[in-house]
């Protein structure tokens, strides 16, 4: 067998506010009942939990593992703006990997916010799913003139978007920048609780889930996976999928993507918010970049301040340091203050060049498969995932699949 190790990480400290919210959890199995399943889903958060939705809709026998407690890995340090927009502008985007892939990464990424509201409606889970207006700002990274010009390229594919000059945007949200980039197509939701809700429809069909678990090695052989243990039990299986976040498999490390830090806050519920903000995702064209939303009881869930450091989101000192900053930033745009944050949280954060998810085949195996949904677009890229692997698993291909390969 090969070794299967993943990277062990922090996956977050401080309280996210989505813990703290009822029907975030999900029962698990302590004991592996049965050693043989069709797929085996390895990590139990967004990724994991709709890569099962999808194989046990198939009628496929899941078996989902995590060395974890399902839904209290990195999934609650998301802020769950569930964006269309990759970190990486469309104009930028089809420079570095041309016109055709990039066009399809960005009307792949809407189709998949729509499948995804769809989804959590058709499932009724309840997770305060809503479609969302994004308003994407002029910042240090990108000018007037730059979101001008992404606004004629998202156009010209068919993706809608406005372009606000600068009066516009003072006239219609209060906010003092060049410009802006209005764009529909986004949503934002509770991610433990959509995670949650996933898991168990996938349970409610065909699925099993069993934590702790912590798999180790790995094999291929005669149309099947095997997978180890630490405990020294051997899973056979038809595929398996690694859906473990920023603790990827050491064989999908390249020098294309790496761990970044980031910071989040969510405040205590406020009465007069801007009626904008209560309807609208809010993000910055800038490095470091302010990201904002809002969830139904009024609260700003709010992020930032990434760093190109692995660990440094570990430090309890600076989480309340950043803390402070991304209150005094939303401030200054806005004009709302926040108070002391009623939770506040620091996570790993993966990143690519291209700003472009992960999704491919573990190198040197046919049946064993990684979604590594990298970005500030985590969830979405997760549900892109899901069904470029539901697809694979079930025979057939995807349009889209080359263009998030393994690189």
């Amino acid at each position: 067998m090969e070794q299967s190790d993943t990277r062990e990480d922090d996956l977050r400290i401080g309280t996210p506010l989505w813990v703290k919210t009822p029907h975030s959890r999900v029962h698990a199995s302590k004991r592996i009942a049965k050693n043989h399943a069709d797929v085996v889903v390895v990590g139990a958060g967004i990724s994991g939990a709709l890569t099962a939705e999808a194989l046990s809709r198939q009628g496929l026998n899941v078996l989902i593992l995590d060395r974890r407690p399902a839904v209290r890995g990195s999934t609650p340090a998301s802020t769950a703006m569930i964006q269309h927009e990759i970190d990486t502008p469309l104009t930028r985007l089809q420079e570095q990997i041309g016109a055709r892939a990039a066009n399809a990464a960005w009307l792949r990424s809407v189709r998949a916010v729509h499948d995804l509201v769809a989804l959590a409606g058709d499932l009724g889970i309840a997770c305060s799913m809503e479609t969302k207006p994004a308003l994407y700002l002029a910042g240090n990274s990108m000018g007037a003139r730059a979101l001008k010009a992404e606004v004629e390229a998202r156009l010209k594919i068919g993706i809608e978007a406005e372009y606000l000059n600068k009066g516009e945007l003072l006239a219609r949200y209060g906010l003092d920048r060049p410009a802006a980039v209005l764009s529909q197509d986004s949503a934002s939701a509770n991610p433990a609780q959509l995670t949650a809700g996933l898991l168990k429809a996938a349970l409610g069909r065909t699925a099993r889930l069993v934590s702790p678990v912590e798999v180790t090695d790995m094999a291929q052989m005669n149309g099947a996976v095997a997978l180890a243990t630490r405990d020294g039990q051997v899973i056979m299986a038809g595929h398996a999928v690694f859906c473990t976040g920023y603790e990827y498999l050491r064989q999908m490390q390249t020098s294309s993507h790496h761990v970044t830090s980031t910071w989040a806050l969510a405040s205590r519920p406020i009465k007069h918010l801007p009626e904008w903000m209560k309807s609208t995702i809010g993000w910055e064209a800038s490095d470091p970049y302010l990201y904002f939303r809002t969830d139904p009881a009024g609260r700003i869930i709010a992020g930032g301040e990434d760093e190109e450091a692995a660990t440094t989101n570990s430090d309890p000192e600076k989480l309340e340091a950043k803390a402070k900053i991304i209150a005094e930033k939303l401030f200054s745009l806005t004009g709302v203050r926040v108070g002391r944050p009623a939770y506040s949280w620091a996570a790993p954060f993966s990143v690519t060049r291209d700003g472009l998810p992960i999704i491919d085949r573990v190198p040197g195996f046919d049946r064993i498969f990684a979604v590594m949904g990298f970005g500030g677009n985590g969830i979405t890229f997760s549900m892109i995932g899901a069904q470029i692997v539901a697809a694979w698993i079930a025979g057939e291909g995807d349009p889209d699949q080359a263009i998030f390969r393994f690189r």
